[in-house]
């Protein structure tokens, strides 16, 4: 693993945290702190202690502390960002590749294959000042710093997103810029030239979801909330739910007022562009790789369908697997998923939503001995957010040993430490496994073929 990442890509990104845990698995390594210096339990530890406001504080002017100054953007260079991505991965061989949207489950499919993702998407955080509540203000503020950004990156869309409810403490002090590569350029086409075997397979990663959005030029667009608790209705339209949240939080409205949305685009964070896929079915022809799209709706789409097939593998390698391990956004651990022996099932958040995905999931298998849960701790109680009790019950569905990965549940969701504490609570949970060889492709076919249509995941030439 080589090198600083460019200092202006966040590390509390989906992309940059997933493409960490699973560089490291495939250099043999733990994702402890998310990947992070280990000075991060000692001051999450410290913030724990503090009363709720101050914790909200210290958390949202940490977040701003990664952020770029918006006369900064001409310095931005996207391929940095992918030559910095693509040195992160073991310098070997691999019969295949991923690329294309985030998703924390096929990060560990990519782990069971033993071979790397490339993300499409990623986050570059803006440093400047906006009222949560004003998203044309927030428009407004960003337009300069994103024409900018686009005049220097011509490989890139930009996709600012602006979220009042899920990243309410955030976007008081940043600007959300995700990026979208259309291209695949220079280092990402070196390093699938140097390191996919002759013949190899690119998993292009088509998630479809979409979102409502706003032109403000060419490659730009404005996306006014995210995937998560709350309506794109609610968010565009308001309601009982949004009334009571601004009310809550001491706001001056109650509704928010974005720009006119004039179309459909891919949801900023996880739904891929359409163009990357077009170049990578190019280069692909003129390398002699086979290319396999694996098309889903919704991220949590594929969480079953990874969770299941860790199961057979698990069988098919004489390990008797009944342990659930329940990750949420980028709180995963691969490594010590296959350590224990454990089954993932990643949620995209922590909102009612993948509460209720996650139920569907259980219900529909048969019950698990062993359920542990981590929970993505983001500082709000914003709209859609589940009572810890809700979780707890999910948890009790287990027949024997349940509990919680990390999380303080008298501090959630202003438990910050449980970025570093998590990885200590996996070491207490009893039982290990050697780390297993790849996964075959042959392997992965043969479950798929099992599978029969029982997934919304569609594995296409």
């Amino acid at each position: 693993m080589r090198g600083a990442p460019p200092p202006y890509l966040a590390n509390f990104d989906s992309a940059s945290a997933m493409l960490r845990a699973l560089s490291r698995f495939l250099n043999g390594k733990d994702f402890p702190a998310l990947g992070q210096s280990r000075l991060l339990e000692p001051l999450t530890q410290m913030v724990n202690w503090l009363p709720s406001t101050a914790r909200k504080k210290i958390f949202a002017l940490g977040g701003s502390f990664e952020a770029v100054a918006p006369e900064k953007m001409p310095q931005v260079s996207a391929e940095a960002v992918a030559h910095w991505m693509v040195n992160q991965y073991p310098r070997r061989q691999y019969p295949a590749m991923m690329i294309g949207s985030s998703n924390g489950a096929l990060i560990h499919l990519c782990a069971a294959l033993q071979i790397p993702w490339l993300p499409q998407t990623y986050l570059i955080p803006v440093r400047q000042s906006t009222d949560p509540d004003d998203p044309k203000q927030a428009l407004k503020l960003g337009r300069k710093a994103g024409q900018a950004l686009l005049e220097a990156n011509p490989e890139l869309q930009l996709h600012h997103m602006h979220d009042p409810s899920q990243d309410r403490l955030m976007v008081q002090y940043i600007t959300y810029f995700r990026v979208k590569r259309r291209c695949l350029g220079p280092s990402y086409e070196r390093f699938l030239k140097d390191h996919l075997a002759p013949g190899g397979t690119l998993f292009v990663v088509d998630c479809q979801r979409t979102w409502p959005t706003t032109q403000v030029g060419e490659r730009y667009v404005f996306q006014h909330g995210a995937v998560g608790g709350v309506s794109e209705e609610e968010y565009l339209q308001g309601g009982p739910r949004v009334n009571h949240f601004l009310e809550r939080m001491g706001s001056s409205v109650r509704h928010w007022e974005p720009p006119t949305p004039d179309g459909e685009s891919p949801e900023a964070e996880w739904g891929f562009e359409p163009l990357l896929g077009e170049d990578i079915k190019a280069f692909a022809k003129r390398q002699g790789y086979h290319v396999k799209r694996i098309v889903f709706s919704q991220p949590e789409q594929v969480s079953p369908l990874v969770a299941d097939l860790y199961q057979w593998w698990y069988g098919q390698r004489g390990i008797l697997s009944n342990r659930l391990l329940v990750e949420s956004f980028i709180l995963m651990e691969p490594w010590w998923t296959l350590r224990l022996g454990a089954v993932p099932f990643w949620m995209v958040f922590n909102m009612e939503p993948s509460a209720q995905r996650l139920e569907n999931y259980l219900n529909s298998r048969a019950p698990y001995d062993n359920i542990h849960m981590m929970l993505f701790a983001h500082g709000v109680e914003s709209i859609g957010l589940p009572p810890i009790e809700r979780w707890q019950a999910l948890l009790k569905q287990a027949r024997g040993v349940n509990g919680f990965i990390g999380v303080d549940t008298k501090s959630y969701p202003s438990d910050f430490s449980t970025f570093a504490r998590y990885h200590k609570d996996l070491h207490k949970i009893h039982g290990r496994h050697p780390l297993p060889s790849p996964l075959s492709l042959n392997q992965l076919y043969e479950f798929l073929a099992q599978a029969d249509n029982r997934y919304a995941v569609h594995w296409r030439s």
